[in-house]
């Protein structure tokens, strides 16, 4: 697993958060999902990038905003700002660990049950935090290293 601090994403296969920043309270349709009252506050999504292109290829998709929205994330990006993104590019899947791992946050809270989750067993792959979440609590709760890129 990479273990720098901040750096490029690299185009090889991974799991990736996308930490999300939204000003205002509004009601988002998520297709099929159903909607989402998105409340001011920051989201954290965990995803996967195993396919073509790796980290790089996904991430540069959600860094833009979905004109046709694939997947539950093309949804909520058109409301809300990329932060930061968080990554560990060693082509384990480790979404639903780190989706486990968010879950048990003291401030963590579920919007959406279902949301980036439709293909697992998870509860959700999107959790919302008052408090902007930190990456280094969140290496000291898993015990490893997970590379971060500034975004803004």
């Amino acid at each position: 697993m990479r273990s720098s601090s901040v750096g490029p994403i690299p185009a090889l296969p991974g799991t990736y958060i996308l930490v999300l920043a939204a000003q205002t309270r509004r009601p988002v349709s998520v297709g099929a999902l159903g909607s989402l009252e998105v409340e001011p506050g920051f989201y954290a999504y965990v995803g996967s990038a195993l396919g073509p292109g790796g980290l790089r290829a996904r991430v540069a998709r959600h860094r833009g905003r979905a004109r046709a929205p694939h997947w539950h994330i093309d949804y909520l990006r058109r409301h809300t700002a990329l932060r930061e993104i968080w990554f560990s590019a060693d082509g384990v899947r480790r979404e639903h660990g780190w989706a486990a791992a968010l879950a048990r946050d003291a401030g963590a809270t579920i919007p959406c049950v279902g949301f980036g989750a439709s293909d697992c067993g998870c509860s959700a792959h999107l959790f919302r935090f008052a408090r902007r979440p930190r990456l280094s609590q969140f290496r000291r709760q898993l015990g490893t290293s997970i590379c971060a890129s500034a975004v803004a």
